[in-house]
């Protein structure tokens, strides 16, 4: 039984892995079947013997990308102890959010909310808790840092939170819209400034 049950969640994953960057660039309502198949070298049955509908891939393809970003963000968040620097990885890393494979297609937050905002609840309502842990951890990171005197005590965690947030998702769109980095640079150097700013 174990290894029917891990030979499926292995399979799980792999669709999860292959999918995922599909959903993210086409979008829930532009991925069709064919991508999937295609994507995977699986079959309809196969893909749907493991997942219910088109809506638990597409799903668990968001929970994917979503947890991919975490990861990248967490490791060098804790690679360094200082709170101002640990904040200023957002901005390094969205720099050259074009260079990371998974981030090439654009913020799978802003492209399913975009997306998904009236046609799509359970999307919507992923993207939306994804939002909130998000700007949850950048406030931890700010309480963190009033706490150890590194930032300064009159900073509103929750403000900065979502300005954070705000300019990210907002210079990733002109970007992805556009096809050109210099408003990205412009806003994460501004993000920049305003996170050495916050030093105590």
């Amino acid at each position: 039984m174990d290894k029917i049950t891990s030979k499926s969640e292995r399979t799980k994953q792999f669709i999860m892995e292959r999918t995922a960057p599909v959903f993210n660039e086409k979008g829930y309502a532009g991925t069709s079947l064919s991508d999937l198949t295609n994507a995977t070298g699986l079959t309809k049955g196969s893909i749907y013997g493991n997942f219910e509908n088109k809506d638990e891939v597409a799903l668990a393809a968001f929970d994917y990308n979503f947890s991919c970003i975490t990861s990248y963000i967490r490791e060098r968040v804790s690679a360094t102890d200082n709170s101002i620097e640990r904040l200023l990885v957002y901005p390094t890393v969205y720099r050259g959010f074009m260079k990371i494979p998974f981030l090439k297609a654009g913020c799978p937050i802003l492209n399913t909310s975009t997306e998904a905002d009236d046609t799509h609840p359970k999307l919507k309502e992923r993207a939306a808790n994804a939002l909130a842990l998000w700007k949850a951890s950048v406030e931890n990171q700010v309480k963190r840092g009033i706490q150890r005197n590194e930032i300064k005590p009159d900073t509103d965690p929750r403000e900065f939170a979502i300005i954070l947030l705000s300019l990210i998702e907002g210079a990733i769109m002109q970007a992805k819209v556009t096809g050109k980095i210099a408003e990205l640079k412009i806003a994460m150097n501004y993000l920049e400034k305003l996170i050495q700013g916050l030093k105590a």
